[in-house]
């Protein structure tokens, strides 16, 4: 499950050991050194580049996870 992956990368990127699937991006302390950080992570093993813009609209796992899995551009083999 993609959602699985992302929050495995955020939690990495974040330093944490556990993140919800609602937890916001910025409250858990993320800022843009951390959010190129995961950018980078996201093409290296989903193979997937998400925007800034996409980022910031989808600040949760919940919510990215959902923007990744309904983006048609998303490769079928990123663990959906």
């Amino acid at each position: 499950m993609i959602a699985e992956r992302v929050r495995a990368i955020w939690c990495r990127e974040l330093g944490r050991d556990e993140i919800a699937m609602d937890d916001d991006f910025f409250a858990l302390g993320g800022q843009s050194l951390v959010m190129s950080k995961i950018q980078i992570a996201f093409i290296e093993e989903l193979g997937v580049e998400v925007t800034i813009d996409q980022m910031y609209l989808n600040p949760t796992v919940a919510s990215i996870s959902a923007y990744l899995e309904n983006d048609p551009s998303v490769p079928s083999d990123s663990g959906r």
